[in-house]
Parts: structure tokens; sequence; C-alpha cells
């Protein structure tokens, strides 16, 4: 046992293996990959409806401070209040919290499929365990996860730079602006410096998924001992396994035997093949092929036949072409039929004169 522990994992998981990875929620996933799809949804939601959302918001704002401020605030007024501001809150965020929650849901299928599994959420103590923390945060799946972290955080500080940068001219026409209109090209410049963000974080998380995926892989990897074992699991001890073919050929082999007594002729090569056929009218549609074998078995047959007074005919052609064409307890084929009815036909001749 101590030499299994050391082997390597170099064989590619089983599908038993697979199953049962995702049966307890192991699975091959990116929360990276998400967590940009939900922003870029976020930012082309914005982009498209979020005209129409601020002018809600303004209507909405503008019947809060002035019809709102005349009703009384008794218990009947502040719960009108409550739930009409809140049915107006609802409706305007609703079309962005659906569109993301649907992106989340996509994005997690497209990734996994449907997974249904309670060991995640079983409690575990190792997960409040200082020692055991500290040890993941310095495995080296831990500092795999700083090292991205810091990755993005300077891939985002240099990128939000240059996007500054490049818009440091404008900010000086924004003195002969309208509010509005400030408020307008700062909003097209953030959408900008967004969508490139979005950008970066998206190359960076298929990097991610990608990385994800292998680590998943390599994590399922099995030695050989794990996949014999897995095929004892499912297929039984190989030596037993063994040892009940043998008794099947075994006992196949004494109820042929069995069945020679009750041929009424077995062809022979004369040495190296033995079929034994036999041939009831009244049950049978041809000749019936119910043993055949080749050196001992051959000699075992022949030596049956003798004891139970079945003659023994040599036919190498004929004996020959039964081995080859006729399965065990199988009727004759008909381009048979001639050369098996002349042998037959000589067998109960003799039987008769006997």
């Amino acid at each position: 046992m101590a030499e299994e522990s050391f082997q390597e994992k170099t064989e590619q998981a089983t599908p038993r293996r697979r199953e049962e990875a995702r049966r307890k929620g192991q699975v091959a996933h990116s929360n990276e990959l998400t967590s940009v799809a939900i922003l870029a949804v976020g930012l082309l939601s914005l982009s498209a409806l979020g005209g129409t959302m601020v002018r809600h918001l303004a209507g909405f704002t503008t019947d809060m401070f002035s019809n709102g401020l005349l009703q009384e605030l008794d218990a009947v007024g502040v719960r009108t209040l409550v739930l009409t501001w809140g049915g107006r809150a609802a409706l305007i965020a609703a079309p962005i919290i659906a569109l993301l929650t649907a992106a989340a849901l996509a994005i997690e299928y497209a990734q996994v499929g449907v997974v249904v599994a309670g060991d995640p959420l079983m409690p575990k103590f190792s997960r409040i365990d200082p020692l055991a923390g500290a040890q993941r945060l310095l495995s080296g799946r831990g500092l795999v996860e700083l090292a991205k972290g810091l990755l993005k955080i300077a891939a985002v500080a240099w990128l939000t730079y240059v996007t500054i940068r490049g818009e440091l001219g404008n900010f000086v026409t924004y003195l002969d602006m309208a509010p509005g209109q400030i408020l307008a090209h700062c909003g097209a410049a953030t959408l900008k410096l967004g969508y490139r963000i979005v950008g970066l974080l998206l190359v960076l998380a298929v990097l991610d998924y990608a990385y994800q995926r292998w680590d998943y892989e390599r994590s399922l990897r099995m030695t050989h001992q794990e996949i014999k074992e897995e095929l004892k699991q499912q297929e039984g001890d190989p030596a037993i396994r063994a040892r009940i073919r043998s008794v099947q050929r075994e006992m196949s082999r004494k109820r042929m035997m069995a069945d020679v007594r009750t041929a009424d002729v077995v062809v022979t090569n004369p040495t190296h093949l033995a079929i034994a056929l036999r041939y009831d009218p009244d049950s049978m549609a041809a000749p019936r092929v119910v043993a055949k074998g080749q050196r001992l078995v051959a000699e075992r047959i022949k030596e049956v036949a003798r004891q139970a007074g079945v003659p023994l005919v040599e036919n190498k052609p004929l004996a020959q072409a039964l081995y080859r064409a006729v399965r065990l307890g199988d009727e004759i084929p008909e381009t048979l039929f001639k050369a098996v009815a002349e042998v037959l036909a000589f067998v109960f001749r003799l039987r008769h004169r006997g």
C-alpha cells in the first residue's frame, strides 16, 4: 500500500470517476468568467436602457419631492408611500436585474450544465480552521489565485491610466458646456473605460477557464492501481471471473459430452476433428450439431461415442466443413444436406441390419 501511494497519476479519469466527482459538486468552473459576463451584460444594458431609466428615475424623483411631501405621515400615508415608491423603483430596476440574472444562469449552465450536489453545502470544520486556511493560502492553488488577482489589478490600473490620459485634453472643453452636456460626456467616457476593462477581463477570464479545465482534468487523473481497483469493483476480481469462466466451460463441456450419447453419428477428420450429429425427423427440420471439438476434445468425443455405441464415420471434407460452418447446437445449412444425408443413410442402414 505504501508503494501505491507514491504512484504517479498518469491515467485519464474513467467515466465513473467523473460521475462521482460531479455528484460531489467538483466541476470545471471559473468564477471570473461568470463575473465578467455579468459585468458585460450590465454595461450593455446600461447603454441600451440607460436613457429610459434616467427619464423614469427623473420623473420618479420629481414626483417624490413634489407630491410625496404633501402626504400626511400617518400609518396609512407612510404605507402608501412605501408601496408606491418601492413599486416604481422596482419597475425601473427590473429590466437590468432580469438581464443580469439571465446572464448569470446562462454562463453557469454553459460551464457546468445542471449539477445538483449537497456535498459542498455540508459544514466542514476545516473551512474555519485558521491553520488549514493558511495552508490553503500558501498552497500552489492559493499562490496561483494570488497571482491572478495581482495581474488583474495591475492590468485594470494600467488600462484606466491610459484611458484617462487620453481624455485629459477634453476636460478643458467642459468649461464651456452646460451641466447636462458635461454629464453626457463623462458618461460616454465612463462607458468607454468600462468596455475596455470588460474586454481585458474577458480575455483573462477565458484564460482562467482554460486553466480551471486543465487543473480539473489533472485533479481527476488516476494511477494504474486505482483503475484496477475500480475495475474490480465494477466487474469483480479478475481471478474470480477467470475461475467462473473456467467452471462455465467445464459445465458446457460436460453437457456437450452428455449430448454425444444421444447423437446418431460422429463425423471425424479422423484425428483432429470430431462432430456429433443428431437427427429426429419428428422434431427437427435438419440434422443438428450436438457436439464438436478438435484435438483433445475430439478424442474425448470419440471415446464417449464408442462407449455409447454411436457410429464413427471418417469423412475429412465433411468434418472440416461442419466444424467451420456450423455452431454448436445449430442445424446444418442446406449446402451440406446431401453429404450429411448420405452419412446418416449409411448409419441408419447399419443400424437396421444390426
